[in-house]
């Protein structure tokens, strides 16, 4: 039986070594680090009027996961409910979401009511008024155009 014996030199060690290393590292899975946790913002909407009136309103009461969800169903997403309002007797809301820029929107309209009542919406996020609009007969406030 014969014994075969084979010395390796240190530079051969040493690239060897290199050439594991390497490829270990290569090998292993990237660090992952996880998705920090998406802002809330704290969103309010209010309508008031100067005279009192009955007023439809419409507001977006909650945020979709995508936009393609609104797209397809944004009725779920924005009800509609009919007040009256007038000085001193405003409606409001208030919601926390993590895109107010995209999906923050109220808006009010008297519809085939007598008058023209002047009809004012706010809309604030985080404390800060960021859009008020107002018109006779109806307002949007909205930080994107609809």
């Amino acid at each position: 039986m014969t014994r075969t014996n084979r010395m390796v030199g240190a530079g051969s060690a040493t690239t060897l070594t290199g050439l594991l290393v390497a490829a270990g590292f290569a090998a292993s899975a990237p660090l992952v680090h996880a998705d920090p946790e998406p802002v809330m913002h704290h969103v309010k909407y209010a309508v008031t009027a100067e005279n009192p009136i009955y007023t439809d309103i419409y507001y977006l009461d909650h945020q979709p996961a995508r936009f393609s969800d609104y797209s397809h169903d944004p009725y779920s997403f924005t009800p509609h409910v009919d007040v009256d309002i007038a000085p001193g007797k405003p409606w409001t809301f208030d919601l926390d979401m993590t895109d107010p820029d995209h999906y923050a929107m109220v808006v009010a309209s008297t519809g085939t009511e007598p008058g023209t009542p002047g009809i004012h919406c706010v809309l604030a996020v985080d404390g800060a008024v960021v859009v008020s609009n107002g018109g006779p007969k109806g307002a949007l406030c909205s930080l994107r155009n609809w």
